[in-house]
This record gives C-alpha cells, sequence and structure tokens, in this order.
C-alpha cells in the first residue's frame, strides 16, 4: 500500500475522486496525511470528516513553511503528493526528494506557468477561441508546470462554451485524470 498526502489550498477537489478510488479498491493506496496553508480550507472539515490528519502550514506557523510541510511528509511516510488547488510554489528541497503530481486545467504546455491556474486557465482558452482544452496530470518540479507529463485528457470545446461550463467540465474530467495518473504512478 502507498502512502499519499494531499496538498491543498481551498477545497482538495481532488481529494473526494481519490478517496472513492481507494475506498472502491481502483487504488491500492491510503491518504495518509492532508496540509494546507489555509486556516479556512474546506479540505481540512474534509479531512476531519474522513479522519485523516491534518496540518495547516504557513508562515504563520513555521519560520520555513517547506521544511515543515517535508517533515511532515516524512514523518507519514508519504511516497507520493499530490496538489490539488495547492497555491504555494514548493521549495526545491520538496520537490527533489518527494514524488508530487500536480492537476492542471489546461493542455500543457498551453496555458500553463505562474499565474495560470483555475479560472484564469478558462479565460485564457475562450478568448483565444480554442476548440479544445484539457488537463494535464505532472510531476512537479521547481518551475510551474513543467514537469514531466503523465497523462493528458482532453475535450472539445461547444460554439457556446463559457467560462463556466468549462471550469465544470474539467473539474468532471480532473476526477478521471488524477485516479487514472496514480494508477500510472503507484505500479
Amino acid at each position: 500500500m502507498i502512502n499519499l498526502a494531499i496538498l491543498a489550498s481551498h477545497n482538495g477537489s481532488n481529494l473526494d475522486a481519490i478517496n472513492e478510488a481507494i475506498q472502491t479498491n481502483k487504488l491500492d493506496a491510503k491518504i495518509s496525511v492532508i496540509i494546507s496553508n489555509n486556516n479556512d480550507a474546506n479540505v481540512l472539515k474534509k479531512a476531519k470528516e474522513l479522519s485523516i490528519d491534518s496540518f495547516v502550514v504557513n508562515q504563520k506557523t513555521a519560520s520555513v513553511p517547506d521544511e515543515k510541510i517535508a517533515e511532515i511528509l516524512e514523518t507519514y511516510q508519504c511516497d507520493c503528493v499530490v496538489l490539488s488547488g495547492y497555491m504555494k510554489k514548493l521549495s526545491t528541497q520538496i520537490t527533489e526528494s518527494f514524488k508530487i503530481i500536480n492537476s492542471h486545467p489546461a493542455l500543457l504546455p498551453k496555458y500553463g506557468g505562474s499565474g495560470m491556474y483555475g479560472r484564469f486557465v478558462h479565460e485564457a482558452v475562450i478568448a483565444n477561441k480554442e476548440s479544445k482544452s484539457g488537463v494535464s496530470i505532472h510531476f512537479v518540479n521547481e518551475h510551474y508546470d513543467e514537469g514531466e507529463i503523465i497523462l493528458q485528457k482532453e475535450l472539445v470545446l461547444s460554439q457556446d462554451e463559457t467560462v463556466e461550463s468549462l471550469e465544470r467540465k474539467i473539474k468532471e474530467l480532473e476526477k478521471q485524470a488524477v485516479v487514472e495518473a496514480l494508477e500510472i504512478c503507484l505500479k
């Protein structure tokens, strides 16, 4: 069994999909710990409901947050870390020491990099009149959205696509993609 950690800043939208895949034996893994940089993150409430240990690590709780995160990941013997809407850039201390995957709401390398997350990505896709978009699951390195791509899933945009409709579609696609990527990574 593989020990997973989830890092999330808000809702941790992939937590439910990963947990369901574990409960249905699709993934031979355990979510050992959840870490957020936000005291008010909904993912912390979900962690409590699921009886998963959780921590808030930010500038107020640790003088060097990445050192504290690394310490927690080591304590929980995490084999893989999933970024689920984690809005902080991780130091090389973490990216070089742990297998970390991230979900990006576009077909990288398009619409990646600093400032390209969530709604901003979908707005750019719509503004540029793209015919397709999708999800990229990739390993995390020291640069935003430049790690090796594990898998991509794409979808065709409808003629009347809006930022909101695209965001909903991408979130659903992301749930499938992150579980498939974990299946690949955990083999």
